[in-house]
């Protein structure tokens, strides 16, 4: 009897490894799907009634569901953009078998050239992840600034290469709005 306790223990201990693994590859795809605006993997990973939470900086805002949160991100990660966001030192815990929390340290950096402005700084991620069909999404995030830069961008830096303006949402001709914050 031991033996078969000393074995469903061992199983769910794996299962919990191969979980967190799971996890921290769907917020790694997360920041790449991001940053190269690729929005048909990025939708694979949130839920459909994803929140999403922003808190801090130069922006503040609010959205519920996922079509919402992929027009930000088609929008935010626009041609006329370079984005890079690295998360880090992710801390994951369990609610249940099918649902987890984690956070994460962001450092991001940002080049808006149709606003002229250049944002760089840290944020603390605080995901909950929901296992579907066998798959973790991320079902809500929350964004909270730890610190920000902002600058105007007096002189567009000589840029090499810039993966967005082949792959982004092109934008129409025009003023953008500037950054807000919802009161």
């Amino acid at each position: 009897m031991t033996q078969n306790n000393d074995s469903a223990d061992l199983a769910h201990r794996i299962q919990r490894i191969e979980d967190i693994e799971a996890i921290k590859q769907t917020k790694h795809r997360y920041f790449r799907c991001f940053d190269t605006a690729n929005i048909k993997e990025l939708a694979e990973i949130l839920t459909e009634d994803i929140t999403l939470s922003v808190v801090g900086g130069v922006y503040g805002f609010t959205l519920e569901g996922r079509d919402a949160y992929l027009d930000m991100v088609r929008d935010g990660a626009h041609a006329e953009m370079v984005t890079q966001h690295n998360g880090h030192h992710p801390e994951v815990t369990f609610v249940h078998d099918t649902e987890a929390k984690a956070i994460w340290y962001l450092h991001d950096f940002v080049l808006d050239f149709r606003r002229h402005q250049h944002i760089t700084g840290t944020a603390f991620y605080r995901d909950t992840y929901r296992k579907e069909d066998g798959l973790w999404k991320i079902s809500y995030s929350e964004f909270e600034r730890i610190y920000e830069i902002s600058e105007p961008i007096e002189k567009r830096p000589n840029l090499t290469y810039h993966y967005l303006a082949e792959h982004g949402h092109k934008l129409p001709p025009g003023e953008i709005k500037p950054f807000s914050r919802e009161d």
